[in-house]
């Protein structure tokens, strides 16, 4: 089985607490076809979603972080 994957960064805008961010992280995952929500602790603004391209959009993903009021912006398209 061949299963494609590919990678996106999400900016957000907003200065979120670790909660808060566990919550995007979070509902990023519910997203059929992502595979992964990476974060670097020294850049809490950014998220590498790793998803599969069969499954999830990369639009599709951004809605998932936009539709809680946060304002982000995808990276590296």
């Amino acid at each position: 089985m061949n299963i494609q994957m590919t990678d996106v960064t999400l900016h957000i805008d907003e200065e979120l607490d670790e909660n808060d961010l566990n919550i995007v992280e979070e509902d990023l995952r519910e997203n059929d076809g992502v595979i992964s929500v990476h974060r670097e602790g020294n850049r809490p603004h950014l998220m590498m979603v790793e998803y599969n391209p069969d499954r999830v959009t990369s639009h599709r993903i951004l809605n998932t972080v936009t539709s809680q009021g946060l304002h982000a912006e995808l990276i590296g398209l």
